[in-house]
């Protein structure tokens, strides 16, 4: 994959990627069947490998994360319920929804690029008011892709049980965790009820993902999506390049890695950003700004004018997320035009 001086260089999500030939190839030859009803044997066939992968009993597939998640913690907990959740999770920051859908409110818990201490947990748990679940987030997103450590995952886990909380973990990214950590993602879900992750972003399907527990669990759940509208037919078109994904992209997440690490080695010579190279642990790299004289949306545009496209998780933060469809090449030139683009914004 070579781009060329007049490529636009996309960094701002790894939701951006495309699916394989495979996948589609997938998506064209799946055996079908009414999945509402359990007879599309893709979807069958899908929800027991990631079962398996997980080391649950059960699992379902789900239009997106975002509804996984709401179902999820419909099944955790009845209306007027409360759960925990650190203050800058995903689920928290960006889906929204929880209170208005499912009648249940947050307890916020206080974190630090992505990590919960144990400590923070006990005295939020002290302070009350009282919550039936946790959630926890791995990788976290606006912790910069930060993969937990699953000592830090198994006190905060401990800690819930020890209050007889319930725990649900956003793992929307779970198996960039595994690469990076070396830990299969079951040693994370077997301290935990439930565990979502997506097939898309990374894994490059082009939707879906998938929720995993107890079978008891799993039917709770699963009447929750279908309140929401998720009920699905002939979903064996999303199923089978699911399948492709947990076969074939995981292994390959350790390319997006190496190019994250890459990319934050380049930016951390740009003046005007900072990158903590030490918590550049997956495929996202998160960069201050060392001037308040530029805001992220004054970097994203000067970016833009270089044809590079950026995120950001704040006005004093830039986000960059490599994926598939970068390689090393790409990175190096995407360095160069953002420090042209950092140029322009000291002229």
């Amino acid at each position: 994959m070579v781009q060329t001086e007049t490529d636009v260089i996309d960094l701002r999500t790894d939701v951006k990627t495309l699916p394989t030939r495979e996948m589609l190839k997938a998506m064209c030859t799946a055996e079908l069947g009414d999945s509402k009803v359990g007879e599309d044997p893709t979807v069958n066939r899908l929800e027991a490998m990631a079962a398996e992968r997980m080391g649950t009993e059960a699992a379902v597939l789900m239009i997106s994360g975002t509804m996984a998640n709401q179902a999820a913690m419909m099944a955790h907990a009845d209306r007027g319920g409360r759960y925990m959740i650190g203050h800058d999770a995903h689920i928290y920051f960006y889906e929204g929804g929880h209170s208005a859908l499912s009648g249940l409110l947050p307890v916020m818990v206080p974190s630090h690029q992505g990590l919960i201490e144990p400590d923070d947990l006990r005295a939020t748990i002290r302070r009350g008011p009282k919550a039936q679940f946790l959630c926890l987030e791995n990788t976290h997103n606006r912790g910069g892709g930060r993969a937990i450590p699953l000592d830090r995952h198994t006190a905060l886990c401990q800690i819930a049980r020890e209050n007889n909380m319930s725990i649900h973990v956003d793992g929307a990214r779970i198996f960039n965790t595994e690469i990076a950590t070396g830990t299969p993602a079951s040693e994370y879900v077997k301290h935990v009820d439930s565990v979502m992750f997506c097939l898309s972003k990374s894994l490059c399907c082009p939707l879906g993902s998938i929720l995993c527990g107890s079978k008891e669990f799993i039917a709770k759940a699963t009447g929750a999506m279908r309140r929401l509208g998720g009920g699905m037919r002939q979903a064996g078109v999303i199923a089978g390049p699911g399948i492709y994904a947990l076969e074939h992209m995981v292994s390959r997440l350790k390319e997006d890695h190496a190019n994250a690490k890459r990319l934050a080695r380049g930016l951390a010579g740009i003046p005007g950003l900072i990158v903590k190279q030490d918590i550049v642990e997956t495929n996202m790299i998160g960069a201050w700004l060392e001037s308040p004289d530029h805001s992220a949306v004054d970097w994203m545009d000067a970016c833009k004018t270089q044809d590079v496209l950026v995120g950001a998780y704040g006005p004093e933060r830039l986000r960059f997320v490599t994926h598939r469809h970068h390689n090393a090449e790409m990175v190096d030139e995407a360095t160069e035009r953002i420090r042209k683009a950092a140029d322009t914004l000291t002229r």
